[in-house]
């Protein structure tokens, strides 16, 4: 039961990476206007190109991890790392004012709740450790 729920975390974790990557590789600005944001300069686009490629790469980690969670316990690790930060920024930014929680929308708990679930569910090395997709 663990495991499934180890494995269905990180697919939804892959599935948002791969949705928000996608859309800051292919259309890097659309999202600044979809949730109404004052227009980026140009050059933004090359930033979240960047992050695109990057966040397809840890769609690739994910599905990795979610084949065999003990031997890819580092991209979980990284995600783990990588949501923290992603939380801390979003509400940082959000008791500044420069962003509303209506604006960040999912990015305002989601990373709170991935890192607990992935905090919970985290594969262990030893007693009590998830037994990898080859078990």
């Amino acid at each position: 039961m663990r495991l499934l729920a180890l494995r269905i975390t990180l697919g939804i974790i892959a599935a948002f990476q791969l949705a928000f990557g996608s859309l800051f590789l292919v259309a890097p600005l659309f999202y600044g206007d979809l949730i109404g944001l004052p227009e980026a300069p140009a050059w933004v686009a090359w930033i979240f190109g960047l992050f695109g490629a990057r966040a397809l790469a840890f769609v690739v980690g994910m599905v990795l991890a979610i084949r065999d969670p003990q031997r890819y316990r580092s991209w979980i690790v990284a995600m783990i790392v990588v949501q923290v930060l992603d939380g801390i920024v979003t509400l940082g930014l959000v008791a500044q004012g420069v962003l509303t929680f209506a604006q960040v929308s999912t990015a305002g708990f989601m990373p709170i709740v991935f890192v607990v679930a992935l905090a919970l569910l985290f594969p262990r090395r030893g007693v009590g450790a998830v037994p990898s997709a080859s078990a």
